[in-house]
């Protein structure tokens, strides 16, 4: 039992800006601009309307954080209207952390009977933490109280929230890990109707732990955050320094590049506007071209499309009167049916077209593309770096990709910094020699590039690919932010045309699936390198934000809590002791710990995610198939509070957080040195 979701929900939206970066929008936003994202916190009541939040496609990160009233916290990333739909689900704003809750003695209720199913302590920089979760078989109704006693008298009250997900009960937990301090020995759980458990309170992560006695051992390889461009030159470089020790795997699948064909919209939203889409792409010669609406100025016109040069001309109807008489639907069937138009037109989103256009002077179509010339518009090819003494598939392989989602840009500089480690210890370190001598390493640091390079340049919340799915309705400019498939719902084991819980068929939805199972190339590399090179045996999703550590079932039917097959108990426990090895690898680099109660199977821990990549390499390929959320949420002493770091801290966190995270990815190439096959 680890995680919780419960009966209410606070959303909690983090915007950061790229240090270069254009603003996501405009000052003065205009109808063709699009909303911008911003930070607000939403309480929503139960869990019904937890499970209609996610049902709706809302934009929800994977830092999940329960409060002592029932609440939880959860970061999401939506826009003003947005925000009214989620008003609409019974969300409202939250007012503050709710107080502690302390369970008081009821008279005349049966008394419970508690199991306490893990009491861990751990030692980060800020101190000593304790975690506890617990059952009771009065189920989500117990109020429990925990009380912890340590060395020279030390001793402390904590409440626990209830873990109740998708309608069913988990146990209970501690909201996040409570500040204690000294080391606590012993816990005592403690029911409102008298039940009561004690545990002795165990270390954690306690694995095997790292050797840091390594003279010359050389690290901190990444200076900045790197977009696309820069990553892939970061790995040719990688390979033409070690050319023996590596190989460069350009992935098949080329992705649909950063680029949109050129828009315009002309007229006057909603009652009378038409939405113009060049053919080309706006690179291609579509932001050349221009869009007029004139009156003709004389009576009985019939309505006209002409073409002179770059310049698309439309005379509007006139009446007898001299009056204008064009429908925006009429000028959009107009354009549409004139031979040689290097446009489309459609009505402004689901408006039928019957108010009247006026005239509108010459409007430029532009694919509002803000990165400089120098960044290819053109369909990208994946790279993936191969690293090891011996690439022959006879060693066991660990895949670790990173950057499924565009916004997390902490995540690539993890993969950067970990071959960086590889490759030049190699020479001087007997551990890392041994370590590419036993292994195989395949390394992507974006699958996502064109989504990448459109969160650095344009908005930088993007979190989905480029790949634009939606009908003409949903296709005016000001919807460009929400455009693009989910490429970690894309995939084909427990997804969402399987019945799966966790992703939308909306395809503006921050999760959505796309139109298939592998529509997306994105998700057809990652399966490519599974089916090509079979000795791959472990896998390593690197996501962002919020300091979790999970493997399957990812995703579960809404019907019955139903998920895909849970691990054997021998493969469980494999999953949970390489975890505890590779936490102590992050933990020794500047004392983060990822929290027990976020350690686990993806659905016991976050939430249902429908289609997700680690599932498919499980199910389908056998992979031990783990997904990193680095970026774990730091203590604050003066508020007494763990507070999150967002998809793109400052560089001096980001940095830190590659160094941690290089260091469980390096951790888990070790496991994988030492597997032997059952």
């Amino acid at each position: 039992m680890r995680g919780l979701r419960a009966s209410a929900v606070v959303l909690t939206i983090v915007l950061t800006s790229f240090l270069a970066a254009e603003p996501s929008v405009p000052a003065v936003a205009g109808p063709a601009d699009p909303e911008p994202a911003e930070l607000v916190t939403l309480s929503v009541p139960d869990q019904a309307a937890m499970d209609r939040l996610v049902a709706s496609g809302a934009d929800l990160t994977e830092r999940v954080r329960p409060q002592t009233d029932g609440s939880i916290q959860v970061d999401a990333v939506v826009t003003p209207s947005q925000q009214a739909a989620l008003r609409a689900l019974g969300a409202t704003r939250a007012t503050g952390a709710p107080p502690p809750a302390k369970a008081t003695p009821k008279s005349g209720a049966a008394q419970d009977q508690l199991v306490v199913e893990r009491a861990v302590w751990f030692k980060s920089r800020e101190g000593y933490f304790l975690s506890v979760e617990a059952t009771s078989n009065a189920g989500a109704a117990a109020e429990l109280t925990v009380t912890w006693t340590g060395g020279r008298g030390s001793t402390g009250e904590v409440p626990m929230v209830p873990y109740v997900d998708a309608g069913a009960y988990l146990g209970h937990q501690f909201a996040t890990p409570a500040p204690v301090g000294r080391q606590p020995l012993w816990v005592t759980v403690t029911s409102a109707t008298g039940g009561k458990a004690q545990a002795r309170v165990r270390e954690w992560p306690d694995g095997e732990r790292p050797d840091r006695n390594r003279p010359g051992y050389r690290k901190d390889f990444v200076s900045q955050y790197m977009p696309p461009a820069q990553l892939n030159e970061r790995v040719k470089a990688l390979h033409r320094a070690f050319p023996t020790l590596t190989e460069i795997i350009k992935l098949p699948n080329l992705t649909n590049g950063y680029r949109r064909h050129a828009q315009a919209l002309i007229g006057v939203p909603p009652g009378a506007a038409v939405v113009v889409t060049s053919t080309a792409y706006g690179h291609e010669g579509g932001n050349d071209l221009a869009v007029e609406l004139v009156d003709p100025g004389a009576s009985g016109r019939p309505l006209s499309v002409s073409v002179n040069g770059k310049l698309i001309t439309v005379s509007l109807a006139t009446d007898a009167s001299g009056a204008l008489v064009s429908t925006a639907a009429q000028v959009a069937a107009a354009i549409n049916a004139a031979p040689g138009v290097p446009v489309k037109a459609a009505t402004y989103r689901t408006d039928p077209g019957a108010g009247v256009l006026a005239p509108a002077p010459r409007t430029e179509l532009s694919d509002f593309l803000k990165a400089p010339a120098d960044v290819s518009r053109a369909p990208a090819q994946v790279l993936a770096l191969r690293i090891g003494v011996h690439r022959d598939g006879s060693r066991p392989g660990v895949l670790a990709y990173a950057q499924e989602h565009a916004r997390e840009w902490v995540t690539p500089l993890v993969t950067i910094e970990a071959a960086e480690r590889l490759l030049r210890n190699y020479a001087r370190d007997p551990a890392t020699r041994k370590l590419l001598q036993r292994a195989d390493v395949f390394i992507v640091p974006t699958v996502n590039p064109d989504g990448a390079n459109y969160s650095f340049y344009d908005f930088n919340m993007q979190r989905k690919n480029m790949t634009n799915h939606c009908p003409a309705q949903q296709s005016d400019p000001a919807l460009r932010n929400t455009w693009g498939v989910d490429v970690n719902r894309n995939y084909a084991a427990g997804s969402l045309f399987d019945g799966y819980f966790g992703a939308s068929a909306n395809c503006q939805s921050g999760n959505f699936a796309g139109p298939a199972e592998h529509s997306e190339p994105e998700s057809r590399n990652v399966i490519w390198l599974a089916q090509t090179y079979r000795n791959i045996k472990f896998a390593m999703n690197v996501h962002s934000y919020g300091g979790y550590f999970m493997w399957p079932p990812g995703a579960y039917q809404l019907a019955g809590r139903v998920t895909l097959p849970r691990p054997t108990p021998r493969q469980e426990a494999y999953f949970l002791r390489s975890a505890r090895t590779i936490n102590e690898a992050i933990l020794a680099e500047r004392g983060t710990a990822i929290w027990p109660q976020q350690t686990g199977p993806v659905t016991d821990v976050l939430y249902s995610a429908a289609g997700n990549s680690a599932d498919e390499l499980w199910y389908d390929f056998g992979i031990f198939g783990w997904d990193f959320e680095v970026g774990a949420d730091l203590w604050n002493p003066e508020t007494q509070a763990w507070e999150g770091v967002g998809f793109q801290p400052p560089f001096s966190e980001g940095h830190e957080e590659a160094m941690e995270f290089a260091s469980g990815l390096i951790s888990l190439i070790g496991v994988a040195a030492d597997y032997r096959e059952p």
